[in-house]
This record gives C-alpha cells, structure tokens and sequence, in this order.
C-alpha cells in the first residue's frame, strides 16, 4: 500500500515496503556516529535518556545506535553486523528475483506444453 506522502520516491517494490536510503534517515550519519562515539568513550556510561534529550534525538535511536555499534564492533551475538544486515537485504532481494523469473519460467513452460499437446484440439 503506497500513501502520499510516498509519492515520488521511485519505490517500485510491489510490497508496497520502503528500505531507506542513507539520505532517507531521520537523524544524519555524522550525529548518529558522534552521539555512539561520545557514549562508548563516557566513563562513567551516561544514562541514554539524558544523554539523548541533550543531543535532541529519540532515547530508543540512540540505544538501538549504540547496540549496533556494539554489534559491529563484536562486543554483541545477539544482533546481525551492518555487514550482514545489508548482504542478508541483498540475499533476500536476490530470492525475490529468482521466484519471479521461475514463476515466469514455470507459466511459459506450461504455455508451450499446451501448445506441442497432440490430444489438443486445433
């Protein structure tokens, strides 16, 4: 489902599901990566709501940022590297691909079995 303010934006994914691009972020790269770097190098660790009013961001932004970086640089097994975040949307746009092109294979393979039938009446 597409809305509005989605117009213009060149999504053509029949999804209707929008990935954003890094020029399609809320907050710009150079404050999410100042904002991590400033966090990890705090000792004591500030408290992230506190931390984030001051920065003007979303508390919850600012954590998830945080745990991505923490993912990135190893410290985390539970969340997938940006590394493996963007091969795992490749991989999946990939397989989207390749079901569409067997759907079409599968369609046109039972077109030209229709047609070489000899029991089909002509």
């Amino acid at each position: 489902m597409r809305f509005p303010r989605d117009a213009g934006r060149g999504d053509s994914r029949s999804d209707g599901a929008h990935e954003r691009s890094s020029d399609d972020r809320k907050y710009p790269l150079e404050l999410r990566e100042r904002a991590v770097r400033m966090c990890r190098a705090s000792e004591p660790k500030p408290v992230i709501r506190r931390m984030a009013e001051e920065l003007g961001v979303h508390h919850e932004a600012l954590r998830n940022w945080i745990r991505q970086a923490e993912a990135d640089a190893g410290e985390r097994g539970d969340l997938l590297t940006t590394a493996e975040r963007e091969e795992l949307a490749a991989l999946r746009k990939e397989n989207a691909q390749l079901k569409r092109a067997n759907e079409v294979l599968r369609t046109a393979s039972a077109f030209f079995a229709a047609q070489l039938d000899p029991t089909r009446p002509r």
